[in-house]
């Protein structure tokens, strides 16, 4: 017996919303991770790229647990010298709160081109609307 693969034309690709109200940072990521793999669906396959469009909303009211909101620090380098630049999560989430999200899921996808595939099928908003209303997302609970 063989061993089917989905083709590009048997994928289909859903749109899905979250809201990240009141939700934890890293329980929310695992599961948009999840979504982008593709995981949950039974055509499920290791080296395609079988997920599903994520919309996240309220990025900026997620929820840090723990002492994270005073001691964890996002850090990256410019490429110059001494170019380490560090900011705690407090003013991350003060300035740029779509990227704490978007840092978080990136983290749990694969370090790789279909990694990189997944995450463009990510959007982001700091608010609660979104341009994305032509593609009829459905609303999902997290639990």
């Amino acid at each position: 017996m063989n061993t089917t693969f989905p083709s590009m034309n048997e994928i289909e690709r859903n749109w899905h919303v979250l809201d990240a109200k009141d939700q934890v940072l890293g329980r929310l990521a695992s599961r948009v991770a999840m979504l982008l793999m593709g995981k949950a669906k039974a055509i499920y396959t290791p080296f395609l790229d079988t997920g599903d469009h994520v919309i996240v909303i309220n990025a900026d009211k997620i929820r840090l647990t723990g002492q994270k909101e005073s001691q964890k620090i996002y850090r990256h380098h410019t490429g110059y010298p001494g170019g380490l630049k560090e900011m705690p999560a407090a003013k991350m989430r003060a300035q740029r709160p779509v990227r704490m999200v978007e840092l978080a899921v990136q983290g749990m996808l694969p370090k790789t081109k279909l990694g990189k595939q997944m995450y463009r099928k990510l959007k982001v908003y700091a608010g609660d609307k979104h341009p994305h209303a032509a593609q009829k997302p459905v609303e999902m609970a997290l639990q």
